[in-house]
């Protein structure tokens, strides 16, 4: 039985959900599903209202808020200033070397007017794709913004991701502009991004022009003609635009996530469904107060929760947030609750990686800040396990501040299981139920409910208004991915193992498939192994992911070398780290890799990573009849047994 709690913030905690006044929308929710949405809906401004909630005739292609037009860079922005709210701070920014800008909204609606009049100046219409790879600067949040107020679909690429990996997120989405950087700064060093990204467009003929901001001023490769400098640019832009409307189902921004292939899948989100979500479950998740909280997401740009979390959400509903460009560690361990205590931040939400991070650290590093204006503490990215939860409740919420544990995708776009604050005792490492307005299940083999106390998949079994409208370029991949597991049912099948425990709450397990889950990073078995086996040196390699007491996984390489390959020495697996990190990107790097004569094989050829699982986390190995040849574990374990190189 899952160890219960009636953990619950103190009487009189300045926030909605306190004991006495639940926060969570009563019963309507779960009797009109559909009308719930519509209401949630109408906290935006639209231009056209809708003729329909929500299309299902064509499932599992949705539309939600059938014929509506709305602008959502509007609604994020040029709505707050109108209503009289320009002065209130949009983003406390603060930089890695410690500079900072405060960015009130109306300084924001006229950045943003001044990008969208410059990407316009560069020929882009309605549905041309950009991509953006940028660190954590404002201009990042323009670029985002100003795509949107022109209906430019954005595909912005994680800032540590390899040429390699901007390059064919490029191609797929065919985009004829790039958004970057001269460099960023990392761990206290600037690092070179605009090198990167010519390396990347060196074969992409669908890019026409590269734009630059200028953050860290070093110097930089320059193509003429095709170059050009952001503030050379979009500084010398008018500051006003007028936006038009755009229906409902026009495509915001294709956002790519790894498979169970070597191919990474363009996860499309569009505009009415996506924003009415991620707004409502921003200010129900965290309780929202727009006029006195300061909000911190510490998430990246480059990844769904940046742009939830960050940009879309928070700025609906006209939040006052931190954002941050650098790594919580520089040039010190109390970076982050330096910050908290500067701005008085109320809202935290991090990652359990990170929480895990501080554990190591240490106690008393938060124990030196005033962190008293936290009244909220979130989780996002994996499940949070039972211990971390209760070091951040009490290190970083002195014992009051209720953790909203959140389980959602980059493919379901917005928060979809989480605890309301103060609406139920919480449970230290569950999710515990879904949101208002939402429907999930834990179900067998066969798609029928489990019971309590059991285990299953995680399904979603009715449309929400966030969801992923489609693998870009690919509707069978989309079918195929994410709805053919349980097609008889029309489950959306979330890949995530789950249970309930004995009072029916949801308890998620990690992933059932090939992908891993590195600090909250999506990364596929077969893009590692891929990238692998592109090593001259390497015949085969076989990919999992084995439990990490700090990034949840850690990804753990078994690769067979060439023939003549000399295994005695650590050098190449040392330099087929390097390489997997030029393939893919620094998070991909593995953190273990093994020389193995042979992989574990059944008789079809599939690999049994559930046998080099075992190894990986030191486990006893499991039944091993189906292999094709069985003593090929005894030649593994024989072989680690005689130091074969790795790296830890």
């Amino acid at each position: 039985m899952t160890p219960r709690s009636d953990l619950r913030p103190a009487p009189g905690s300045s926030f909605a959900g306190a004991e006495e006044t639940p926060s969570r929308p009563p019963e309507p929710a779960a009797a009109d599903r559909l009308a719930f949405w519509a209401r949630e809906a109408g906290h935006l401004d639209w231009e056209t209202p809708w003729s329909q909630v929500l299309d299902w005739t064509d499932a599992p292609f949705a539309r939600w808020f059938t014929g509506g037009r709305l602008n959502v860079a509007y609604n994020c922005v040029d709505r707050h200033v109108e209503a009289g709210h320009g002065d209130q701070v949009a983003f406390h920014w603060e930089g890695e070397p410690g500079d900072t800008r405060t960015i009130t909204y109306a300084d924001l609606k006229r950045e943003v007017c001044k990008t969208a009049n410059a990407l316009l100046s560069l020929g882009l219409s309605a549905g041309d794709r950009v991509a953006i790879q940028l660190p954590m600067i404002p201009e990042a949040v323009f670029a985002m913004l100003a795509c949107a107020r022109l209906g430019l679909p954005h595909s912005v690429v994680f800032g540590g991701f390899s040429p390699a990996a901007l390059r064919s997120r490029i191609e797929d989405a065919e985009a004829r502009l790039l958004i970057t950087s001269d460099g960023q700064y990392r761990r206290g060093r600037a690092e070179p991004l605009k090198a990167n990204t010519d390396e990347a467009t060196r074969h992409t003929p669908s890019v026409e022009h590269v734009l630059v901001v200028r953050r860290t001023g070093t110097e930089v490769p320059w193509t003429e003609g095709r170059d050009l400098w952001w503030h050379d640019l979009v500084d010398t832009q008018p500051d006003e635009h007028r936006p038009e409307s755009f229906d409902a189902e026009h495509p915001l921004f294709i956002l790519y996530t790894s498979g169970t292939t070597g191919r990474p899948k363009g996860i499309l989100h569009t505009s009415g469904g996506y924003l009415t979500q991620v707004a409502y479950t921003h200010r129900t998740a965290f309780d929202l107060a727009p006029d006195t909280d300061v909000y911190w997401c510490t998430a990246d740009i480059g990844w769904i929760t940046g742009h939830s979390y960050i940009v879309y959400g928070p700025l609906a509903n006209r939040a006052t947030s931190v954002m941050y460009e650098g790594t919580p560690n520089t040039p010190h361990q109390g970076r982050h609750f330096e910050i908290i205590e500067r701005f008085g931040v109320s809202v935290y939400y991090t990652a359990p990686t990170l929480i895990r991070t501080f554990m190591k650290w240490g106690e008393h590093i938060p124990a030196r800040y005033d962190l008293s204006s936290i009244r909220v503490l979130g989780s996002v990215g994996e499940p949070i396990n039972p211990e971390a939860w209760r070091w951040y409740r009490t290190h970083l919420g002195a014992e009051r501040a209720p953790v909203v544990d959140t389980w959602w995708q980059t493919e379901t776009g917005a928060v979809m299981i989480a605890p309301v604050p103060g609406a139920a005792p919480a449970k230290p490492g569950s999710a515990q139920q879904p949101v208002p307005g939402i429907s999930a299940k834990v179900v067998d083999d066969q798609g029928d409910e489990v019971g309590r106390g059991e285990s299953g998949y995680l399904v979603l079994d009715q449309p929400w208004p966030s969801m992923l409208r489609g693998v870009w370029g690919d509707d069978e991949r989309y079918r195929e991915t994410y709805w053919a597991r349980f097609a008889h049912l029309g489950y959306y099948f979330a890949g995530d193992g789950a249970r309930y425990d004995e009072d029916g709450d949801i308890w998620l397990l990690g992933r059932v498939d090939d992908v891993m889950n590195v600090s909250g990073h999506r990364i596929s078995t077969a893009e590692v192994e891929s990238a692998l086996v592109s090593y001259p040196a390497v015949a085969e390699a076989a990919v999992v992911g084995a439990s990490d007491t700090t990034t949840g996984q850690a990804i753990v390489a078994f690769v067979i070398l060439r023939g003549g390959m000399v295994r005695s020495t650590g050098d190449v697996t040392a330099a087929l780290r390097e390489h997997v990190a030029r393939e893919i990107g620094p998070i991909a790097k593995p953190r273990q890799i093994m020389v193995v004569p042979e992989l574990p094989k059944t008789r079809s050829g599939k690999i049994m990573r559930r046998l080099l699982r075992d190894v990986a986390e030191r486990r006893e190995v499991g039944d091993v009849t189906t292999l094709a040849d069985s003593s090929v574990m005894d030649l593994i374990n024989a072989g680690l047994a005689d130091g074969c190189p790795q790296t830890d």
